[in-house]
């Protein structure tokens, strides 16, 4: 049977990376931030720290580099997360060649940080404001999809050292999105336009609350731009992996958010 052994490792401090990967003969980096906070930079996590990885990779002998970055990663961006994704990219395949990227859309899954906020906020808030109303499309993808890919990846030499642009099969609108989990949450928690001026005034000030903001003024200017693939880059299809479709029947684990905690037949 395999083993797990636990790695504690602070993608800030560089002994602790070369301690993780030490032996390694892949190196997977995963890690990224939704929002800055004290030491947890963009520039620090999303850049550095992903160079740092792929030269502590390559100094370890490890045969394979596979760099977690985000669909509509762009140097030339508003925002300060998609400028250092795209930068963070850039230093792995200049450190590491052959290096993998992968460039997921919004990831949805059981315990997410996207379809389970919008849950948690439809069982309290009477309306949700969206910069233009929610227009924006994306191709949520599914964890479990993401997994398969990077694994596919892994075992098969001719799909390494590309980059990967990963959606779901179909786009939608962040509107849509919601509409969707409010058809599984059975809430009511209808899309209210807003100006992005204002949205961004928002996300200023909530992201000065103490705790996890759940809005930032980065995250709204990310809103003003579509979050689909571009076809330029290998896909699921290039990976022979048919992507789950964002759907109600998809998102069961919201059933949770509804009335009841979901569990209203038992009391049938």
């Amino acid at each position: 049977m395999g083993q797990i052994a636990g790695v504690q490792a602070n993608i800030r401090n560089v002994p602790s990376i070369e301690r993780a990967v030490a032996g390694a003969d892949i190196v997977i980096n995963l890690v990224g931030l939704l929002y800055e906070g004290g030491a947890q930079k963009f520039e620090a996590v999303h850049a550095k720290g992903a160079g740092d990885v792929a030269t502590a990779a390559k100094a370890a002998g490890a045969k394979q580099m596979i760099h977690m970055s985000a669909l509509g990663a762009d140097e030339k961006s508003e925002s300060a997360y998609a400028r250092t994704k795209a930068k963070g990219e850039s230093l792995v395949s200049e450190v590491f060649a052959g290096a993998t990227i992968l460039r997921p859309s919004v990831i949805f899954g059981t315990d997410d940080d996207f379809t389970n906020k919008f849950g948690q906020m439809s069982t309290i808030a009477p309306a949700l404001p969206l910069g233009d109303g929610g227009k924006n499309l994306m191709q949520p993808v599914w964890i479990e999809d993401l997994v398969d890919a990077i694994v596919k990846i892994i075992e098969t030499p001719t799909l390494q050292g590309k980059v990967y642009e990963l959606g779901g099969p179909k786009a939608f609108s962040m509107a849509d999105i919601i509409g969707v989990i409010n058809g599984v949450t059975g809430r009511m928690m209808p899309v209210v336009p807003v100006p992005y001026g204002l949205m961004g005034a928002m996300g200023f000030f909530m992201s000065l609350a103490p705790g996890k903001p759940a809005l930032t003024a980065d995250q709204v200017k990310l809103t003003k731009l579509d979050n689909v693939v571009s076809g330029n880059e290998a896909g699921f299809a290039d990976l022979g992996i048919e992507p789950k479709p964002f759907q109600a029947a998809s998102l069961g684990y919201l059933k949770r958010f509804q009335k009841g905690g979901g569990l209203s037949e038992l009391h049938a």
